[in-house]
């Protein structure tokens, strides 16, 4: 952008007086720098408006969603998308993930945290003007379940359908429903998984509330939902849970429509419906899909016109939309994400670390308040990691996994996240965050500390367990020299890597160079990681992080980490096996006394750390670049961003 200055002021009366105006045409949007000059005072002005004031585009989703069906689609990038959208029984109060507010119920209760009772608003209806009822919830549930997709599986076994019977059926089926279909139709379901699947499948494929068979089923009362009346719904979990509220809240929770369902495919078991997947439906949202581009490389919504809370007192994040149409344009190149924003042509954006000043160093962003378009939200719950295989040769070694604890420079990996000499990174023990006090590190366990010297004791040491050697870079050697030399050790991490992966990867390779460790470092497909099932099957190393689904610390964070149930890509890729652990896991996530849940967790945590089977990286911070113009930007880790909260209200101006 180039500079203009006005010369030759002519005065009158004594009195200079200019006026300059500059103004940038950019992409069809008009900001505006001017500049008034009087004998003692300056006082130049910017102001930012929106291209269209019926319009937001967003290209901060820097890849394409997975599928456009709430029970199937489980990437993060999905989130934005299905929560204007759908909508849930209860969902997050906006920013804050430690509390839920209702949005299809119109309230709920509990009296012990096993059994939930939902009251519905009876105003709430699909975007064709389909009822919600409470039959529709049974509904959106089961098939959610029965398809055995991601979402489905990974947030209600062991809750809402038994995982003993999905181990040896195969079939994700809701807990008490065999029975409910026996009882009402005399089959022989129960016991007969695959029959009682198929069953569901059929009557979820051909839904019809108001028959007398499907109601007597649905009325059941010994299943994981029952209908109760035309608006009222309960849901049983298998064991008293206190999250459970924060479970449905997320996406995988969404009440579906029955009608737009059978009419695109119904519902198979195990099995995800493609139609929808690829075109997405309506939900009750305050937004409707209106446009799918190929690839999912342009997503169109626009303000539901038929939108049910128009008028009612609802929670904010159930509010109509404001603005009229949002463009998401996913996965686009780092370039286009710099240039739509700094153009004005995108409202909200983002870009990694080492490139933000590509617009925080330019014309007008840099001559406001950092904030003003800046957006950051902090580290979120989840850790980043290195996890070390405990159950294969070397990293089975509990002396040569604290080693290689001690011998990163965790200053220098933080150092990577730096901007203007700020890291925009979080470092602490895993495998619970610090968003969860009381539960994250309850003892004040320290963070591993750079010890070179240590690093090599116990270095030694493992030499001698594991009957190994190694050479250090000015030739000494430790260990046991009647042994072999310690091999090259594989690194696994996911491709394509980011630059600041990178630089990590290259700090850790070269730290553990420095003791005698050598290491190689391979990219892999996501794909790959499916096969990383045995500890044989699983290497040694691997660079990868876990994300909770909801804000449960327990079952969410420690025990998917550490719990060998979970051993593999579910989640335990350092295949920790103790049986302490595995002991006070068969209770702990059920326990509803939060002191003494707390003390449990305090003991796990200690176990853990001197087990050392994780480095724990640094968790870069979550941050957007928006407009300044944009009202209203609300995140929340476990939903994203609600497009209908945003609101444009004039133009931003600054004054410097």
């Amino acid at each position: 952008m180039s500079n203009k200055k006005l010369l030759g002021l002519s005065k009158t009366l004594g009195v200079i007086i200019a006026i300059i105006i500059i103004v940038a045409v950019i992409g069809g949007a008009v900001y505006y720098i001017s500049t008034t000059h009087h004998p003692t005072t300056v006082t130049p002005t910017i102001s930012l408006a929106p291209p269209t004031t019926d319009t937001l585009t967003d290209v901060a989703q820097t890849a394409p969603p997975d599928a456009l069906d709430p029970a199937t689609g489980f990437y993060v990038q999905d989130g934005p998308l299905f929560t204007a959208v759908f909508q849930e029984l209860v969902e997050f109060n906006g920013s804050n993930y430690h509390e839920v507010v209702p949005v299809i119920a119109e309230n709920y209760t509990t009296p012990n945290y096993q059994n939930y009772y939902f009251y519905l608003r009876p105003c709430v209806h699909f975007a064709d003007g389909v009822q919600v009822n409470a039959s529709t919830v049974w509904f959106s549930l089961y098939r959610t379940i029965l398809m055995g997709q991601g979402p489905g599986v990974a947030n209600y076994i062991g809750l809402l359908f038994n995982s003993t019977v999905y181990a040896v059926s195969g079939y994700a089926i809701p807990w008490g429903v065999c029975y409910a279909i026996e009882n009402a139709t005399g089959l022989h379901t129960v016991g007969n998984y695959n029959l009682t699947a198929h069953v569901l499948a059929y009557i979820l494929s051909h839904f019809n509330a108001n028959n007398a068979t499907i109601q007597k089923i649905m009325s059941y009362p010994n299943q994981a939902v029952v209908v109760k009346g035309p608006y009222e719904v309960e849901i049983n979990t298998l064991e008293p849970y206190k999250f459970f509220l924060y479970d449905i809240a997320s996406w995988w929770g969404a009440i579906v429509n029955p009608v737009c369902v059978d009419m695109h495919g119904g519902v198979v078991p195990n099995s995800p419906n493609s139609c929808l997947d690829e075109h997405g439906m309506n939900g009750t949202g305050p937004y409707v899909i209106v446009k799918v581009c190929p690839g999912f490389s342009t997503i169109e919504l626009e303000a539901n016109p038929n939108y049910w809370a128009v008028g009612k007192n609802v929670p904010a994040v159930a509010e109509p939309a404001h603005i009229k149409y949002i463009i998401i344009n996913y996965g686009l190149s780092h370039n286009d994400r710099v240039e739509d924003f700094v153009k004005n042509q995108a409202q909200i954006s983002y870009i990694s670390i080492p490139y933000l000043s590509q617009i925080l160093g330019t014309s007008p962003y840099n001559e406001i308040p950092m904030n003003a378009s800046f957006r950051n939200f902090g580290a979120e719950p989840g850790v980043l990691y290195i996890s070390l295989n405990t159950q294969k040769f070397p990293t089975n070694i509990t002396d040569f996994r604290l080693a290689i604890e001690h011998a990163i420079n965790y200053s220098a990996l933080l150092s990577i996240f730096s901007y203007n000499g700020k890291p925009l990174a979080a470092e602490f023990v895993g495998p619970i965050s610090p968003q969860f006090p009381g539960y994250y590190n309850p003892d004040n366990l320290s963070v591993y500390c750079y010890n070179p010297s240590l690093a090599m004791h116990y270095l030694n040491e493992a030499g001698y367990i594991g009957h190994f050697y190694v050479v250090l870079p000015n030739g000494t050697t430790i260990g046991d020299t009647s042994g072999t030399q310690l091999p090259p050790l594989s690194l696994y991490a996911l491709a394509p890597v980011n630059e600041l992966e990178q630089d990590e990867l290259e700090i850790i390779s070269h730290d553990l160079s420095q003791i005698g460790i050598s290491t190689t470092v391979y990219y892999v497909l996501p794909s790959v990681t499916d096969g990383w099932t045995t500890t044989n099957g699983t290497p040694v190393m691997v660079d990868l992080g876990w994300f909770p689904d909801w804000p449960d610390p327990v079952f969410q964070q420690l025990m998917p980490l550490t719990d060998v149930q979970f051993g593999g890509i579910s989640g335990n890729l350092a295949w920790v096996d103790n049986s302490e652990l595995q002991s006070m896991y068969n209770t702990l996530p059920f326990i509803t006394n939060t002191t003494l849940q707390e003390e449990m967790v305090a003991k796990a945590y200690s176990i853990i750390y001197n087990c050392a089977p994780y480095v724990w990286l640094p968790v870069p911070d979550t941050y957007f670049f928006v407009q300044p113009y944009v009202h209203g930007f609300v995140y929340n880790p476990y939903v994203g961003y609600f497009y209908n909260m945003m609101y444009y209200n004039g133009t931003y101006t600054y004054t410097m």
